[in-house]
């Protein structure tokens, strides 16, 4: 049988070079408009990435309200593969198909280097094992130069192939680590905006039970209250539901590429330090097993790099559709699904009922006030005397109008987070029969009525620059401002850092395994030779 039993053919290392050379290029080329910066320098940002858009005034933004607005429309502007390959126009939304469908096409380049890395290398690792491994082994001379050479860049891939682990490793761990104070941030301001919403459903169901001295806030004033519990209860539950199922699947699927990336980076570090041993020491069966097992973990390298492109390119589009959002706060978007801004008329309505409470119990205490506490009845006046006697009370402050606009305190009165601790001055001590028995305007009775009253009403004034917030969208746009601002650069940077790790050690590993043979052939040329002259 002939075989090539002499050095390897110039052409055929030349043609392995090329190839691999070609590939390497051709996935750094590929759509590398998808590469986000890893700094965070504006200037830098918006040369690299034409998507960054300008802000609009808050007064645009305004305009927009209750519209339906297309995020991040440009960045998003994909082929996709369900409509025929046409742009896709809808936006980010990532319970949309389509826009999943245009975000995976981008990682196509990547499968099909995958492709043709396993066929072609398959083709030539083939024919490479049928010649080297059945033809008969005859002494024959050898390159110094050939063998130096090889030697040179196996050590130059295989530290290259480490690197690129390391750098994997470290910007996987970063990324998660990123990612997931993010969710977790997103998940805190929505467990806090529920919260809130049902402390002040809460509160509005304890002020319907407050009565001071027998006298109860009006029935239409109940009834009102009864209908904004139940939109309360409903926003606040759809709020956490939304935000803890979304970021659940979420961090899923961060977990899973997590796991997937740390045994890729385990294995690829073994696979390049293992076979720069073998090749070293001339073990030349054990490294065609290792250039298998290299030449399908290359291929599946590949591929993973596609599969985390899907996720960076999402990840940027996010970043994109916040800060578009924040713009925009009022109008409905594709984000509602991940943090859902409260309806507006319920968020109103809210602040109204809360409002009109607050008013309703300060009216009512400051009557009881008026009326009962500071007023001299005889013995004979029933169950308005109970002796009261000594310097008249002040009035409670109510912080609003009958138009329940805000009002400042007038002279005399007494703010709400005071009359507590004023009105504790004004309590008598009471006989058996509840009659004072010292100087007093109230009884313990009274005064702990009246305190209660000014609890709740306080609550609710406490709570109405928070349902104003909610009312306009302010603080959904924060927390987006917020991760715009503080969590998209850690995520851009850092899965720059995996990208380009997976990069590297796909390139660096590719090359390896050519001049694992080339160097592990050239040894046993070279011991041959060495024996052959000896004799």
């Amino acid at each position: 049988m002939t075989c090539f039993t002499a050095r390897p053919s110039p052409f055929l290392l030349l043609l392995l070079l090329l190839l691999s050379l070609s590939l390497l290029s051709f996935s750094f080329s590929a759509k590398t408009s998808f590469i986000i910066p890893g700094g965070v320098d504006d200037r830098e940002y918006k040369e690299v990435l034409p998507w960054k858009i300008e802000k609009r005034s808050m007064a645009e933004g305004d305009a927009a309200a209750n519209t339906s607005l297309v995020l991040a429309k440009e960045r998003t502007n994909r082929k996709d593969p369900l409509d025929h390959f046409n742009r896709y126009t809808g936006g980010w939304n990532i319970s949309n198909k389509h826009y999943i469908a245009s975000v995976v096409f981008t990682a196509v380049p990547f499968f099909v280097v995958a492709a043709v890395w396993f066929v072609l290398f398959g083709l030539m690792l083939s024919f490479i094992c049928l010649c080297y491994c059945c033809c008969p082994r005859e002494p024959y001379g050898y390159s110094r130069l050939a063998y130096a050479l090889s030697l040179i860049f196996l050590i130059i891939f295989t530290i290259a192939a480490i690197v690129g682990c390391l750098i994997l490793y470290i910007g996987q761990g970063k990324f998660h680590s990123s990612t997931s104070n993010t969710l977790g941030y997103v998940v805190n301001q929505a467990d806090y905006t529920a919260e809130n919403l049902r402390n002040v459903s809460d509160y509005l169901d304890a002020a319907k039970k407050i009565g001071v001295d027998a006298v109860f806030l009006p029935s239409d004033v109940q009834k009102n209250i009864n209908d904004v519990q139940t939109k309360i209860r409903t926003a606040a539950n759809e709020l956490s539901n939304k935000t803890s199922d979304n970021s659940e699947k979420i961090q899923e699927g961060i977990d899973g590429m997590r796991l997937a990336l740390i045994i890729l980076a385990a294995v690829m570090l073994f696979l390049a330090f293992v076979g720069f041993l073998f090749s070293i020491f001339g073990l030349q069966c054990l490294v065609y097993s290792l250039v298998i097992a290299g030449w399908v973990l290359v291929a599946g390298t590949f591929i993973l790099c596609g599969v985390f492109l899907f996720l960076h390119n999402a990840v940027a589009d996010t970043c994109v559709a916040m800060d578009e959002w924040v713009q925009n706060p009022t109008a409905h978007t594709a984000l509602d699904e991940i943090l859902p801004c409260v309806d507006n008329a319920t968020a109103q309505e809210t602040l109204l009922r809360t409002r009109d409470v607050t008013h309703q119990l300060v009216v009512l205490v400051d009557k009881i006030i008026s009326n009962v506490t500071n007023k001299n009845f005889p013995s004979s006046a029933g169950p308005l005397y109970y002796n009261q006697s000594g310097p008249l009370m002040p009035i409670l402050c109510d912080p609003y109008n009958n138009d329940l606009t805000t009002r400042p305190c007038a002279d005399g009165e007494v703010s709400l987070d005071d009359a507590a601790k004023v009105w504790n001055n004004y309590i008598c001590e009471v006989s058996s029969s509840g009659i004072c028995k010292t100087p007093g305007r109230m009884t313990p009775t009274i005064y702990g009525q009246m305190a209660a009253a000014v609890n709740i009403s306080f609550a609710l004034y406490h709570y109405g620059p928070f349902l104003v917030d909610l009312e306009d969208c302010t603080f959904v746009r924060q927390t987006f401002t917020d991760i715009s601002h503080r969590h998209c650069p850690g995520l851009r940077k850092y899965s720059q850092w995996i990208y380009s790790g997976l990069v590297l050690v796909s390139a660096a590993v590719m090359l390896s395994l050519i001049f694992w043979v080339i160097y592990a052939r050239e040894r046993r040329h070279r011991v041959y030779t060495k024996q052959f002259i000896s004799n």
